[in-house]
């Protein structure tokens, strides 16, 4: 979901591997974890993604008997890891033509592996109670009028709108600029912050504007109401600086490595069959962010109760 707006040395980050694939309890009929190596698994920073990775991860190590290696990396640290054998697979891609150019089309280390089956939505939301209060505010033409509300210590004296993750794909800087809206960005640092503060706006009553994004856990537990911008159509968001339309909506994939592909093993072909949908991840989500289960727990309720849904992902003859 995300776009880096300085990348940092590839060495330095990818040295910063987490999450390493321990695996326990493995009955006799499971195959011994790293009998067939190792998959190197980016992690990017949100929810949804760990969602992926747990249940990936879970079945390639108590199905196909492989040990997996979670690394934590911003996305486009995610992609020059498949230049430096650092990174086999990202689960989860929002986009980024701009990489799939870089690392597919010109340096050839990288490879497309099919959708998630989830589909990726960004905007601008309101708790439901704006909406109902301010009827107009869901159009971005009337934001200025109701900017004072949003005002707040950190935005200068301007509406603020709040992001997350400053890596996050997000135009919103330059929306903001070409739709003259007297508001600027400031940015909560992670996905657990905005969803706090987003948790507060609606249970104290509290004036919030919002980047935020589906899937998301939290929209079924929490209602907000989308900012309509203007309609996206393609090629509207080709120049960054000039972007003065809405996000588009995203058909989430995945991208391997070309070496992982060519190799075509097991561990490939789940990946490439690895498809659900966008209830399936918010449920993992949720057990993960407000049930307190570990990823290999989450993984492992899901993977009891969805055996219709993961089963056709096992690669024939494993």
């Amino acid at each position: 979901m995300m776009r880096l707006r300085t990348v940092a040395s590839a060495a330095l980050i990818l040295s910063l591997t987490a999450c390493g694939g321990a695996t326990s309890g493995a009955g006799e009929s499971t195959p011994s974890a790293g009998a067939k190596g190792t998959v190197k698994l980016a992690v990017n920073p949100w929810v949804g993604y760990e969602s992926d990775a747990a249940v990936v991860g879970y079945l390639l190590e108590k199905k196909l008997g492989y040990t997996v290696e979670k690394k934590e990396l911003k996305e486009e640290i995610s992609w020059q890891g498949f230049e430096t054998g650092e990174v086999d697979a990202i689960l989860e891609n929002w986009g980024h033509a701009d990489l799939k150019k870089t690392y597919i089309e010109q340096k050839k280390v990288a490879v497309e592996a099919g959708s998630t089956g989830n589909t990726g939505v960004i905007g601008w939301y309101v708790p439901q109670w704006m909406a109902d209060q301010y009827p107009d505010i869901t159009d971005y033409k009337n934001l200025n009028k109701y900017a004072g509300l949003f005002k707040t210590s950190e935005s200068k004296g301007k509406g603020q709108l709040l992001g997350g993750d400053p890596s996050y794909v997000t135009n919103d800087v330059a929306l903001i600029n070409n739709l003259k809206l007297d508001y600027t960005v400031v940015f909560s640092g992670s996905e657990a912050a905005i969803i706090k503060a987003a948790q507060q706006a609606g249970a104290q009553k509290k004036p919030l504007l919002f980047y935020f994004y589906e899937p998301q856990w939290l929209f079924a537990q929490e209602k907000f109401a989308r900012i309509k911008l203007p309609p996206y159509t393609a090629g509207c968001d080709a120049d960054p600086k000039k972007v003065a339309c809405d996000y588009p909506d995203y058909d989430l994939d995945k991208i391997v490595s070309k070496k992982f592909a060519d190799a075509n093993s097991t561990a490939y072909q789940l990946i490439k069959n690895f498809k659900w949908t966008n209830d399936d991840q918010n449920l993992v989500s949720d057990y993960l962010t407000n049930q307190g289960m570990s990823a290999d727990q989450a993984a492992e309720k899901w993977v009891n109760e969805h055996e219709a849904t993961w089963k056709p992902w096992i690669p024939a003859g494993s």
